[in-house]
């Protein structure tokens, strides 16, 4: 039975390193020592002013099809999962294929919001095993710099922006690739974070200019156990559908919003805190762009082995969770 399969990854993240203490100038206050001690963010990367999201992408993607050994006319899907695409219309993919020039690929985008990368994963291993493709690209990018209030704190200070990108093939191993999977959406908090300007219900206007809707915003607070418990209880849900404990999972790859949350999530579990590897620290908080590098930088570093056992699972604005299990 054909069965999807990660075979590479990639990551880019742009050359201009922000670090805390531009925020303590920029706001005039010390948010340096709130950053390090709460969230553990240091530094992040932002685009240069003609950089863009395809930027990201292509670098993410060249680095990906190097590892896998594979040209870009080998792929046949190519998914970019972002909330910050190239343009309104037409789509991110598009243009990234033929930077690439992948003669051979189809393309589309998915907006997930930060749930992106792993729901394109999802939908990457369901084209494979139902013998649509057989080599998918999938990326997870995200330049929300270009999305942000330079004076609002509450954003400024986390988003940054990067790429990651993954390869899956088509594969007839046994207990290899993916396992299992599932998609959660809590609608009732679409409008409690997001970019609310630029589509149908709100055209770009000189009010909506004036009033920052064309930025990111955070309109109501989350609940801070939201996160933990979501994820907590799709893990659980995961291991159950294998089959196997909790224990038995080799690494889990959390979305990168707020450390203290996914640590959160492994005392829920009962694991220990170094299966959660995190990557905020200098990248700041990248969207769907984190899980794919926080899993490229885990695997590079040998901290992730072939036939690990991998949950991936990620959560974004609308509220959007998606979740799935590879065996590597």
């Amino acid at each position: 039975m054909k069965n999807a399969k990660i075979v590479a990854s990639g990551m880019y993240v742009p050359e201009n390193i922000i670090p805390n203490s531009y925020f303590n100038e920029l706001l005039g206050e010390d948010v340096d020592s709130w950053l390090r001690e709460n969230v553990h963010i240091y530094n992040r990367r932002w685009c240069a002013t003609s950089e863009s999201t395809v930027d990201l992408c292509y670098e993410a993607a060249l680095q990906a099809l190097d590892n896998a050994g594979m040209r870009a006319s080998d792929i046949d899907l190519i998914i970019v999962a972002t909330d910050t695409p190239e343009f309104v219309s037409p789509s991110t993919s598009s243009v990234l294929q033929h930077r690439l020039e992948a003669v051979n690929a189809g393309t589309f985008d998915l907006n997930s919001a930060c749930a992106g990368f792993v729901t394109a994963v999802e939908t990457a291993s369901h084209y494979i095993r139902g013998g649509a493709a057989k080599n998918v690209l999938v990326i997870g990018a995200y330049a929300m710099s270009k999305h942000l209030n330079k004076h609002d704190k509450k954003t400024v200070t986390l988003f940054a922006d990067g790429a990651g990108a993954v390869i899956l093939t088509e594969t007839e191993e046994p207990k290899k690739g993916y396992q299992t999977g599932t998609l959660i959406t809590r609608g009732e908090y679409a409008t409690w974070m997001g970019i609310y300007a630029g589509g149908t219900h709100m055209p770009v206007d000189e009010d909506v200019l004036i009033n920052h809707d064309q930025q990111l915003k955070f309109v109501k607070k989350f609940p801070p156990e939201l996160n933990p418990h979501m994820w907590s209880s799709l893990a659980e849900r995961l291991a159950e559908n294998m089959g196997i404990s909790i224990h038995e999972v080799d690494q889990f790859l959390i979305t990168q919003i707020n450390i203290n949350a996914i640590w959160e999530t492994m005392r829920i579990l009962g694991v220990n805190n170094d299966k959660a590897h995190t990557v905020m620290h200098e990248y700041g908080y990248t969207g769907s762009a984190c899980i794919p590098i926080a899993f490229h930088e885990a695997w590079s570093a040998g901290r992730i082995r072939e036939n690990d056992t991998l949950f991936f699972i990620g959560s974004g604005g609308g509220l959007s969770f998606a979740a799935n299990a590879f065996i590597l």
